[in-house]
Formats: C-alpha cells, structure tokens, sequence
C-alpha cells in the first residue's frame, strides 16, 4: 500500500476468481493513514474486498474509519492500553506476584532474539497444545524465525536455575509498542515469571521513547472476564476498541460469491474462517 505504507495479505476467493485482501494478523497499522483512503479506492481488477482489524493506537475516531470502510464496522475488541508517562499504579495482586516472581527468576533483555529460537518454539508448543491453537495462530517455524528477526522486536527470558521458564515477545515502534505473544513453562506458571517479564518489558520500552503500549484483548474472538483479562487490566490504565474493518471493492463478484451466507461474517463467502477467529 504504498501512500499509506501499510501491507494487506491477498488471498485467492474460495469457489471464486479473484482475490481478497485481508490485514496482517493481529493488527493492521500504517504510518500514514489519511493515504489509505486512496491505496483502497487503487486497487487492482480483481480484487473483491478488504477486510482487517485497525490498530487502536492509531487515534482515528470511529467516523473516520467508517468512511473508508462503509460496507462493515463493527467493534471486534477491546484492548487493555498503559501510557508509559503515567505514574504506574498496579494493584496489590500485581505488586504481590512481581515480588514473588523477582525472588525466584532472572529476566534478560535478548541481544540477539533469534538465538533463542529453540526456546521460544518449545514454549509456545506447549501453551498450543494446551490451548488446542491451529491455523494462523498456531504459526511456524519459518514464521516465528521471521518474527524475532524482525526489526523493533524485543524479546525478554525469564530464567531460573539455567532454563528458561518464560518469553515475552513485544514489538516496538516508537511511541507506540505492541505485546505481541508469551509462553511459559508449568515452572514458568508456578513462580509467576509472567509478572517479572511485563515489569521488565515496560521499563525497557520507556527507557526506548514508547509512551502507548497496548496490550491487546481477549483471547480469540472472546470478551471474557477471564485470567488474561485480569493480567493485563491490572497494567493499563485505560481500554480501547480495536474494530473490524471490511470495505468491498467489486460489488458484482462480492454478491455472487455471498450468495446463501447469512452469518453475518465478513466478507459473507469466508464464513467458514469463523471457527479460525
């Protein structure tokens, strides 16, 4: 996209010709959004539509995202937001396990985070199989490489007695900073290493110029009041909507290939992604 500087994913249609389009997972994010506008109304012949999740650091109101996407808007999340330029404020849970936690691990800030590849792809296996995670969230090998290769990521560890028991992965973009994934051994679970790597984590990206860290939501599609939820309420200071986005770019092919969807899904001819979401 490039007036915006943003990526879109393309994908063939499902019984269809053409394409779609679909922002990178979790978020999509551009560093200059009044050029996405005309990046959508550019396409190329053949694209049927768009659909992606809006980064709710961006500061766009819900008006100016219905604009460029008229044809769906709806709030898909809401994401726990901590400003770095506030005095932190945690509650007495959080202050609790963080004392726990510095008693019984070390946290580094990883130099070289694709160095610690092996475990982080050991980790993350087993929060997958305890949490039944395919598809998209499930990653790769090749994809989670990419990943702590990627410029402005950090990646922290917690250790104990040698191994690692934790990894917290965070992307930056001053002054913006994104909690992107973490992953814990049972050992990991049990001396809290996750409240260590925050505390940690959010000293580090202040020290970096980052004053808006979002934390992200609920898991999968959820809005439960559940562990996670409780986690990183107990950091944040404030909740922002991430919304669901979709534009259609070919009305004629878009009806053709919605016929018989009525989930309510967008777009309608992908309604099976839904168990993916």
């Amino acid at each position: 996209m490039p007036l915006s500087g943003g990526w879109l994913l393309e994908r063939p249609v499902p019984g269809g010709s053409g394409s779609d389009l679909m922002g990178p997972y979790p978020l999509f994010t551009c560093p200059n959004w009044p050029g996405l506008p005309a990046d959508l109304a550019n396409l190329n012949d053949g694209v049927v539509s768009v659909v992606l999740v809006a980064d709710p650091l961006a500061g766009l109101e819900e008006q100016d995202l219905e604009r460029v996407f008229p044809d769906r808007l709806v709030p898909f999340k809401r994401h726990y937001v901590c400003d770095l330029d506030q005095p932190a404020s945690l509650p007495t849970h959080h202050r609790r396990h963080i004392r726990r936690a510095s008693r019984s691990v070390e946290v580094e800030v990883c130099a070289e985070p694709v160095r610690h590849l092996d475990d982080w792809s050991r980790l993350y296996a087993g929060l997958a199989a305890r949490h039944g995670l395919s598809g998209i969230r499930a990653f790769s090998a090749v994809a989670f490489r990419r990943q702590l290769e990627l410029p402005g990521l950090i990646a922290l560890r917690a250790q104990r007695g040698g191994d690692t028991v934790g990894m917290a992965l965070w992307l930056e973009d001053a002054p913006n900073a994104y909690y992107h994934l973490a992953a814990y051994s049972q050992e990991g679970y049990e001396v809290s290493a996750s409240y260590a790597l925050f505390a940690v984590a959010l000293d580090r990206l202040r020290e970096l110029g980052v004053r808006w860290v979002d934390l992200g939501g609920a898991a999968g599609a959820g809005c439960a009041d559940d562990g996670l939820v409780r986690f990183k309420r107990g950091w944040s200071g404030e909740e922002r909507t991430a919304y669901l986005c979709g534009r259609v770019v070919d009305r004629a092919a878009y009806s053709l290939l919605a016929e018989g969807h009525t989930t309510g899904w967008f777009p309608a001819y992908r309604d099976d992604d839904r168990d993916m979401a």
